[in-house]
Protein backbone atom coordinates (compact mmCIF):
# COMPACT_ATOMS: atom_id res chain seq x y z
CA UNK A 1 0.00 0.00 0.00
CA UNK A 2 1.12 3.55 -1.13
CA UNK A 3 1.06 6.72 1.26
CA UNK A 4 -1.05 9.33 -0.93
CA UNK A 5 -0.74 13.16 -0.88
CA UNK A 6 -2.02 16.03 -2.30
CA UNK A 7 -1.93 19.43 -1.93
CA UNK A 8 -4.68 22.07 -1.32
CA UNK A 9 -4.45 25.61 -1.69
CA UNK A 10 -5.56 28.08 -4.12
CA UNK A 11 -4.77 28.77 -7.37
CA UNK A 12 -1.07 30.31 -7.84
CA UNK A 13 -0.23 29.81 -4.47
CA UNK A 14 2.23 26.46 -5.89
CA UNK A 15 0.49 23.52 -5.07
CA UNK A 16 1.68 21.95 -8.27
CA UNK A 17 6.15 23.36 -7.81
CA UNK A 18 5.00 21.66 -4.21
CA UNK A 19 4.33 18.47 -5.80
CA UNK A 20 7.17 18.08 -8.28
CA UNK A 21 9.90 18.82 -5.44
CA UNK A 22 8.44 16.59 -2.72
CA UNK A 23 7.57 13.93 -5.29
CA UNK A 24 11.52 14.56 -6.29
CA UNK A 25 12.56 14.66 -2.79
CA UNK A 26 11.14 10.77 -1.69
CA UNK A 27 11.98 9.73 -5.55
CA UNK A 28 15.92 10.51 -4.59
CA UNK A 29 15.29 8.98 -0.69
CA UNK A 30 14.69 5.37 -2.59
CA UNK A 31 10.48 5.57 -2.15
CA UNK A 32 8.96 4.55 -5.56
CA UNK A 33 7.29 7.19 -6.47
CA UNK A 34 4.13 8.18 -9.15
CA UNK A 35 3.31 12.17 -9.40
CA UNK A 36 -0.32 11.99 -10.93
CA UNK A 37 -1.61 15.22 -12.71
CA UNK A 38 -5.27 16.00 -13.56
CA UNK A 39 -3.95 19.58 -14.56
CA UNK A 40 -4.16 19.23 -18.29
CA UNK A 41 -2.47 23.17 -18.75
CA UNK A 42 1.07 22.65 -19.91
CA UNK A 43 2.06 23.73 -16.19
CA UNK A 44 3.15 20.11 -15.24
CA UNK A 45 5.15 19.76 -18.63
CA UNK A 46 6.50 23.18 -18.11
CA UNK A 47 8.26 22.67 -14.44
CA UNK A 48 9.27 19.50 -15.28
CA UNK A 49 10.84 20.29 -18.33
CA UNK A 50 9.72 17.24 -20.14
CA UNK A 51 6.59 15.63 -21.96
CA UNK A 52 3.57 13.88 -19.26
CA UNK A 53 1.84 11.46 -21.02
CA UNK A 54 -1.18 9.46 -19.97
CA UNK A 55 0.69 6.69 -19.09
CA UNK A 56 3.00 6.58 -16.24
CA UNK A 57 6.47 7.55 -17.99
CA UNK A 58 9.99 7.57 -15.91
CA UNK A 59 11.56 10.81 -15.97
CA UNK A 60 14.39 10.21 -13.12
CA UNK A 61 14.98 7.27 -11.07
CA UNK A 62 12.54 5.93 -8.67
CA UNK A 63 10.05 9.13 -10.25
CA UNK A 64 7.00 8.35 -12.91
CA UNK A 65 4.67 10.92 -13.96
CA UNK A 66 1.11 10.49 -15.77
CA UNK A 67 -1.39 12.93 -16.77
CA UNK A 68 -5.18 11.79 -15.96
CA UNK A 69 -7.39 12.08 -19.13
CA UNK A 70 -11.08 11.66 -18.48
CA UNK A 71 -12.10 10.98 -21.63
CA UNK A 72 -9.59 8.05 -21.89
CA UNK A 73 -10.36 6.83 -18.59
CA UNK A 74 -13.66 6.20 -19.75
CA UNK A 75 -13.12 4.76 -22.44
CA UNK A 76 -10.96 2.13 -20.24
CA UNK A 77 -13.52 1.71 -17.57
CA UNK A 78 -16.19 1.21 -20.03
CA UNK A 79 -14.64 -1.54 -21.80
CA UNK A 80 -14.39 -3.04 -17.77
CA UNK A 81 -18.27 -2.87 -17.84
CA UNK A 82 -18.50 -4.42 -20.69
CA UNK A 83 -16.25 -6.97 -19.52
CA UNK A 84 -18.28 -7.72 -16.13
CA UNK A 85 -21.87 -7.98 -18.38
CA UNK A 86 -20.87 -10.33 -20.49
CA UNK A 87 -19.53 -12.08 -17.76
CA UNK A 88 -22.33 -12.50 -15.33
CA UNK A 89 -25.17 -11.92 -18.13
CA UNK A 90 -26.25 -14.50 -20.40
CA UNK A 91 -27.38 -11.79 -22.47
CA UNK A 92 -25.26 -8.55 -22.82
CA UNK A 93 -26.55 -5.69 -23.75
CA UNK A 94 -23.76 -3.21 -24.07
CA UNK A 95 -21.66 -4.67 -26.51
CA UNK A 96 -22.98 -1.82 -29.12
CA UNK A 97 -22.32 0.76 -26.98
CA UNK A 98 -18.13 2.21 -27.23
CA UNK A 99 -16.45 4.05 -25.04
CA UNK A 100 -15.18 6.23 -27.38
CA UNK A 101 -18.87 8.01 -28.27
CA UNK A 102 -19.43 8.65 -24.51
CA UNK A 103 -19.24 12.20 -23.40
CA UNK A 104 -17.67 13.28 -19.68
CA UNK A 105 -20.95 14.64 -17.53
CA UNK A 106 -19.71 16.72 -14.71
CA UNK A 107 -18.41 14.92 -11.71
CA UNK A 108 -16.96 11.63 -13.71
CA UNK A 109 -13.87 13.08 -13.94
CA UNK A 110 -13.44 13.11 -9.98
CA UNK A 111 -15.09 9.42 -9.67
CA UNK A 112 -12.25 8.31 -12.78
CA UNK A 113 -9.61 9.96 -11.03
CA UNK A 114 -10.19 8.65 -7.71
CA UNK A 115 -10.57 4.99 -9.80
CA UNK A 116 -7.07 5.34 -10.87
CA UNK A 117 -5.52 6.38 -8.15
CA UNK A 118 -6.90 3.12 -6.39
CA UNK A 119 -5.77 1.38 -9.07
CA UNK A 120 -2.22 2.52 -9.09
CA UNK A 121 -2.15 2.12 -5.32
CA UNK A 122 -3.30 -1.74 -5.85
CA UNK A 123 -0.84 -2.64 -8.16
CA UNK A 124 2.22 -2.31 -5.55
CA UNK A 125 4.44 -0.45 -7.85
CA UNK A 126 4.75 2.65 -6.04
CA UNK A 127 5.45 3.72 -2.40
CA UNK A 128 3.70 7.15 -2.88
CA UNK A 129 1.78 8.49 -4.84
CA UNK A 130 1.54 12.10 -5.52
CA UNK A 131 -1.96 13.88 -6.64
CA UNK A 132 -2.16 16.98 -8.28
CA UNK A 133 -5.60 17.77 -8.66
CA UNK A 134 -6.76 20.52 -10.84
CA UNK A 135 -8.17 22.46 -8.45
CA UNK A 136 -8.41 22.06 -4.45
CA UNK A 137 -12.20 21.94 -4.60
CA UNK A 138 -12.59 19.46 -7.23
CA UNK A 139 -9.68 17.15 -4.90
CA UNK A 140 -11.98 17.68 -1.67
CA UNK A 141 -14.84 16.68 -3.79
CA UNK A 142 -13.06 13.74 -5.29
CA UNK A 143 -11.51 12.54 -1.86
CA UNK A 144 -14.98 12.68 -0.71
CA UNK A 145 -16.93 10.08 -2.84
CA UNK A 146 -16.45 6.96 -0.83
CA UNK A 147 -18.29 8.38 2.10
CA UNK A 148 -20.72 10.43 -0.19
CA UNK A 149 -21.74 7.12 -2.46
CA UNK A 150 -21.83 4.70 0.65
CA UNK A 151 -24.13 6.99 2.18
CA UNK A 152 -26.60 6.60 -0.35
CA UNK A 153 -26.05 3.12 -0.64
CA UNK A 154 -26.96 2.77 2.98
CA UNK A 155 -29.77 4.27 3.21
CA UNK A 156 -31.64 3.92 0.13
CA UNK A 157 -30.80 -0.17 0.43
CA UNK A 158 -32.72 -0.10 3.85
CA UNK A 159 -35.44 2.60 2.79
CA UNK A 160 -35.81 -0.18 -0.28
CA UNK A 161 -35.36 -3.17 2.04
CA UNK A 162 -38.28 -1.63 4.50
CA UNK A 163 -40.70 -0.54 2.01
CA UNK A 164 -43.83 -2.69 0.51
CA UNK A 165 -41.89 -2.48 -3.24
CA UNK A 166 -38.31 -4.19 -1.50
CA UNK A 167 -40.26 -6.89 0.31
CA UNK A 168 -42.32 -7.99 -2.75
CA UNK A 169 -39.51 -8.30 -4.47
CA UNK A 170 -37.04 -9.66 -2.15
CA UNK A 171 -37.95 -13.72 -2.51
CA UNK A 172 -38.03 -13.00 -6.90
CA UNK A 173 -34.20 -11.92 -6.61
CA UNK A 174 -32.48 -15.21 -6.16
CA UNK A 175 -34.91 -16.64 -9.17
CA UNK A 176 -34.26 -13.66 -11.32
CA UNK A 177 -30.42 -13.75 -11.06
CA UNK A 178 -30.17 -17.38 -11.72
CA UNK A 179 -32.18 -16.93 -14.86
CA UNK A 180 -30.17 -13.46 -15.86
CA UNK A 181 -26.62 -14.19 -14.70
CA UNK A 182 -24.17 -16.91 -14.36
CA UNK A 183 -24.80 -16.65 -10.22
CA UNK A 184 -27.23 -17.58 -7.86
CA UNK A 185 -27.99 -14.71 -5.19
CA UNK A 186 -30.01 -13.61 -2.72
CA UNK A 187 -31.45 -10.35 -1.46
CA UNK A 188 -28.35 -10.22 1.01
CA UNK A 189 -25.78 -10.77 -1.70
CA UNK A 190 -26.84 -8.29 -3.69
CA UNK A 191 -26.41 -6.11 -0.73
CA UNK A 192 -22.89 -7.11 -0.43
CA UNK A 193 -21.38 -6.06 -4.09
CA UNK A 194 -17.78 -5.80 -5.00
CA UNK A 195 -18.79 -2.11 -5.02
CA UNK A 196 -19.71 -2.07 -1.15
CA UNK A 197 -16.05 -2.89 -0.84
CA UNK A 198 -14.26 -0.92 -2.50
CA UNK A 199 -15.95 1.92 -0.76
CA UNK A 200 -15.65 0.78 2.48
CA UNK A 201 -11.68 0.64 1.64
CA UNK A 202 -11.80 3.62 0.28
CA UNK A 203 -13.21 4.86 3.48
CA UNK A 204 -10.92 3.40 5.64
CA UNK A 205 -8.18 4.10 3.54
CA UNK A 206 -9.30 7.76 4.03
CA UNK A 207 -9.45 7.93 7.51
CA UNK A 208 -5.86 6.78 8.24
CA UNK A 209 -3.82 9.78 8.14
CA UNK A 210 -0.85 7.14 7.65
CA UNK A 211 -2.12 6.16 3.88
CA UNK A 212 -3.86 9.41 2.86
CA UNK A 213 -3.22 12.89 3.56
CA UNK A 214 -2.95 16.29 2.46
CA UNK A 215 -0.85 19.22 3.15
CA UNK A 216 -1.92 23.23 2.57
CA UNK A 217 -0.49 25.39 0.40
CA UNK A 218 -0.35 29.13 0.97
CA UNK A 219 1.21 32.09 0.21
CA UNK A 220 1.55 35.36 2.86
CA UNK A 221 -1.37 36.53 0.53
CA UNK A 222 -4.42 37.32 2.81
CA UNK A 223 -6.84 35.75 0.05
CA UNK A 224 -4.55 32.54 -0.22
CA UNK A 225 -4.50 32.51 3.64
CA UNK A 226 -8.19 32.50 3.99
CA UNK A 227 -8.42 29.92 1.03
CA UNK A 228 -6.24 27.54 2.35
CA UNK A 229 -8.13 27.63 6.34
CA UNK A 230 -11.12 27.35 3.97
CA UNK A 231 -9.87 23.86 2.01
CA UNK A 232 -9.05 22.70 6.13
CA UNK A 233 -12.43 23.40 7.37
CA UNK A 234 -13.43 21.21 4.00
CA UNK A 235 -11.08 18.24 4.27
CA UNK A 236 -11.99 17.93 8.02
CA UNK A 237 -15.41 17.34 6.28
CA UNK A 238 -14.50 14.61 3.70
CA UNK A 239 -12.46 12.69 6.52
CA UNK A 240 -9.02 13.71 4.99
CA UNK A 241 -6.37 14.34 7.04
CA UNK A 242 -4.69 17.60 6.96
CA UNK A 243 -0.91 16.96 8.47
CA UNK A 244 0.59 20.40 8.02
CA UNK A 245 0.99 23.77 5.88
CA UNK A 246 3.73 24.86 3.36
CA UNK A 247 4.22 28.58 3.31
CA UNK A 248 5.39 29.04 -0.46
CA UNK A 249 7.76 31.81 -1.17
CA UNK A 250 8.66 32.85 2.03
CA UNK A 251 11.97 33.06 4.09
CA UNK A 252 13.15 34.10 7.80
CA UNK A 253 10.74 34.04 10.70
CA UNK A 254 7.39 31.83 10.17
CA UNK A 255 4.37 34.71 10.54
CA UNK A 256 1.56 32.42 10.47
CA UNK A 257 1.96 29.69 13.04
CA UNK A 258 -0.77 31.18 14.94
CA UNK A 259 -3.16 31.29 12.02
CA UNK A 260 -3.07 26.92 11.64
CA UNK A 261 -2.13 26.28 14.95
CA UNK A 262 -1.50 23.08 15.94
CA UNK A 263 -0.41 22.35 12.32
CA UNK A 264 3.32 22.62 11.88
CA UNK A 265 4.00 25.57 9.20
CA UNK A 266 7.09 24.86 7.13
CA UNK A 267 8.68 27.91 5.08
CA UNK A 268 9.01 27.23 1.68
CA UNK A 269 12.21 29.59 -0.68
CA UNK A 270 11.70 30.45 -3.81
CA UNK A 271 12.68 28.26 -6.57
CA UNK A 272 15.43 29.55 -8.59
CA UNK A 273 15.66 28.23 -12.27
CA UNK A 274 15.92 24.28 -12.38
CA UNK A 275 17.65 24.43 -8.56
CA UNK A 276 14.75 22.37 -6.72
CA UNK A 277 17.20 21.43 -4.00
CA UNK A 278 16.57 24.27 -1.58
CA UNK A 279 12.69 23.18 -2.19
CA UNK A 280 13.39 19.89 -1.32
CA UNK A 281 15.87 20.91 1.86
CA UNK A 282 13.06 22.66 3.20
CA UNK A 283 9.62 20.39 2.82
CA UNK A 284 8.76 18.41 5.69
CA UNK A 285 9.17 14.75 6.39
CA UNK A 286 5.97 13.18 5.14
CA UNK A 287 6.07 9.49 6.59
CA UNK A 288 6.53 11.79 10.54
CA UNK A 289 3.70 11.24 13.03
CA UNK A 290 1.72 14.36 13.02
CA UNK A 291 -0.91 15.55 16.19
CA UNK A 292 -3.66 16.67 14.28
CA UNK A 293 -6.98 16.57 16.09
CA UNK A 294 -9.49 13.74 14.56
CA UNK A 295 -12.71 15.20 12.34
CA UNK A 296 -14.51 13.65 14.85
CA UNK A 297 -15.03 12.28 18.57
CA UNK A 298 -17.36 10.69 20.18
CA UNK A 299 -17.34 10.64 24.23
CA UNK A 300 -19.87 8.35 24.95
CA UNK A 301 -19.88 9.06 28.61
CA UNK A 302 -20.39 12.48 28.10
CA UNK A 303 -23.04 11.97 25.73
CA UNK A 304 -20.82 14.25 23.06
CA UNK A 305 -20.14 14.32 19.70
CA UNK A 306 -17.41 16.67 18.88
CA UNK A 307 -16.75 17.70 15.55
CA UNK A 308 -13.25 19.28 14.26
CA UNK A 309 -14.15 22.46 11.67
CA UNK A 310 -11.28 24.79 11.46
CA UNK A 311 -11.53 27.47 8.66
CA UNK A 312 -15.19 28.12 9.51
CA UNK A 313 -17.28 30.57 11.86
CA UNK A 314 -20.49 29.68 13.43
CA UNK A 315 -23.02 31.34 11.13
CA UNK A 316 -21.20 29.03 8.60
CA UNK A 317 -21.82 25.88 10.42
CA UNK A 318 -25.45 24.32 10.02
CA UNK A 319 -26.35 21.04 12.46
CA UNK A 320 -29.48 19.22 11.68
CA UNK A 321 -30.71 15.60 12.77
CA UNK A 322 -32.79 13.41 10.04
CA UNK A 323 -33.13 9.91 10.89
CA UNK A 324 -30.73 8.01 12.93
CA UNK A 325 -27.41 10.39 11.90
CA UNK A 326 -26.01 13.29 12.47
CA UNK A 327 -25.47 16.08 9.42
CA UNK A 328 -23.27 18.65 9.34
CA UNK A 329 -23.07 21.26 6.19
CA UNK A 330 -20.20 23.69 6.66
CA UNK A 331 -19.02 25.55 3.62
CA UNK A 332 -19.45 23.37 0.24
CA UNK A 333 -19.47 19.99 1.94
CA UNK A 334 -21.93 17.62 4.23
CA UNK A 335 -21.21 15.46 6.60
CA UNK A 336 -23.05 12.35 7.71
CA UNK A 337 -22.29 11.20 11.42
CA UNK A 338 -23.64 7.46 12.00
CA UNK A 339 -23.84 7.42 15.59
CA UNK A 340 -23.36 4.39 17.50
CA UNK A 341 -25.65 2.38 19.39
CA UNK A 342 -25.60 4.26 22.53
CA UNK A 343 -26.32 7.32 21.04
CA UNK A 344 -28.42 6.66 18.13
CA UNK A 345 -31.87 7.42 17.89
CA UNK A 346 -30.94 10.34 20.41
CA UNK A 347 -32.65 13.36 19.79
CA UNK A 348 -30.18 16.31 20.04
CA UNK A 349 -29.94 18.63 23.34
CA UNK A 350 -27.55 21.18 22.29
CA UNK A 351 -24.93 22.73 20.36
CA UNK A 352 -22.22 25.22 20.61
CA UNK A 353 -18.97 26.16 18.66
CA UNK A 354 -16.22 27.04 20.41
CA UNK A 355 -12.57 26.71 19.34
CA UNK A 356 -13.27 25.29 16.11
CA UNK A 357 -15.26 22.50 17.69
CA UNK A 358 -19.05 22.10 16.85
CA UNK A 359 -19.54 20.55 20.10
CA UNK A 360 -23.11 18.46 19.81
CA UNK A 361 -24.77 17.15 23.15
CA UNK A 362 -27.34 14.08 22.73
Amino acid sequence: MALILTFLGKGGSGCSTVAIATAKKLALAGSRVLLVSQDLTPVLTTLLGTPVNSSPTEVASNLQVVSLQSAQLLSQGWEDVKDLEAKYLRSPTLKNVYGQELGILPGMDGALALNSLREYDKSGKYDVIIYDGDSALNTLRMFGIPEIFSWYVRRFRQIFTESDVGKALSPFVQPITSAILNVSWSADDLANTQANDILEAGKAALGDGQRVAAYLVTTEDELAIASAKYFWGGAQQVGLTVKGVILNQEQGNNPLAAEFDPLKVSNLPQRSGDNWQPLMDALPDFFGESQVPKPVTIDLAARQVKVFLPGFAKNQVKLTQYGPELTIEAGDQRRNIELPSPLAGQSVKGAKFQNHYLIVSL
